[in-house]
């Protein structure tokens, strides 16, 4: 699918290129394009788009890197905020005064940005502007996510901290710190790819001095999400650091009691081997209270070690 917008007052409109290919588009979103589409367009802009398998190129010099007239640049956005959360890659071409954008999944900073510039005029003035906004809304979208790993670890640290732990309750604490890890993570990644992109914009010298200043404040906002991603790391590491030792806690409690009963046992069955050997003379043949009198001795046993741990607090 192709998403072609002109300025006009600073705001995108979105056009249908078949009907109005006399004007030039300042930003063209393939989504997933045909193979139509993708001719189409190397007919009437003399340009091909990017391929799926170029977008998974992992390569450093393939991400970033000028071609002529071309400024190509590839970066990973976010797809939702939820733990299960994934990257997308979108590969742009800066051509002429036009921005290419190509990637596989709709994404919601691309849905953002329509809805944004269409309501505000004079936001964007060329296809550089919307580039940047682009990757200026990225850092806003990973600052929303990080908002709610931050929610998200709050609710495990009540559960964790302020009530009994349960071996059901640590299980289900793990997995929300995993999730929260692994978003966490994962907008760490998209931010310093979106610093790299940014960087590598200001070195092409392609801005003007308004275009500079706002790439160096996207530059500060990065860097204050570092910083955020840095301490919910902490966070994550403490919260799971907790979490375990709640679990060993009750391991502990069940090997206690176990070694409790045991030691508590040793006693009865001491008496009861010792009574139960095969004597010449069975002492039950001429005492009537051998029997009751080793019961006895057996429950006592028992009760007086058990007594003993419960003044000790043991048993607790």
């Amino acid at each position: 699918m192709l998403n072609a917008f002109t300025l006009n007052n600073g705001r995108l409109n979105q056009i249908q290129l078949e009907k109005e290919g006399d004007i030039h588009p300042v930003w063209i979103d393939a989504v997933s394009p045909s193979d139509e589409e993708r001719a189409w367009i190397e007919r009437n802009y003399h340009f091909s788009l990017p391929k799926p398998e170029h977008l998974r190129d992992i390569e450093a010099s393939a991400r970033f890197y000028e071609e002529g007239n071309e400024l190509h640049l590839r970066s990973d956005f976010l797809l939702g905020k939820e733990s299960h959360s994934r990257s997308v890659a979108v590969a742009f071409v800066l051509s002429g005064e036009t921005l290419f954008s190509v990637h596989e999944e709709d994404l919601p900073v691309f849905h953002r940005l329509r809805v944004h510039t269409h309501a505000q005029a004079g936001t964007v003035g060329d296809c550089k502007d919307v580039l940047i906004d682009l990757y200026s809304m990225d850092v806003e979208f990973s600052a929303d996510a990080l908002e709610e790993v931050y929610a998200d670890l709050g609710r495990v640290s009540q559960a964790v901290l302020k009530t009994r732990l349960s071996d059901k309750g640590a299980a289900a604490a793990l997995a929300s710190i995993a999730q929260a890890e692994h978003l966490n993570g994962r907008i760490r990644r998209n931010v310093m790819d979106t610093r790299r992109a940014i960087s590598f914009l200001m070195r092409s010298k392609l801005l003007n001095p308004e275009q500079q200043e706002e790439t160096r404040q996207v530059m500060q906002d990065i860097d204050s999400l570092d910083g955020h991603t840095a301490f919910l790391f902490d966070k994550i590491n403490f919260l799971m650091s907790a979490t375990v030792g709640f679990i060993n806690i009750n391991q502990n409690k069940i090997v206690r009691l176990f070694s409790v009963a045991s030691v508590a046992l040793l006693p009865p069955m001491l008496i009861a081997s010792i009574y139960g050997m095969n004597f010449q003379h069975m002492p039950e043949l001429a005492w009537e209270i051998g029997y009751p009198l080793a019961l006895m001795l057996m429950v006592l046993s028992v009760l007086l070690p058990f007594w003993f741990f419960h003044r000790k607090g043991w048993l607790k």
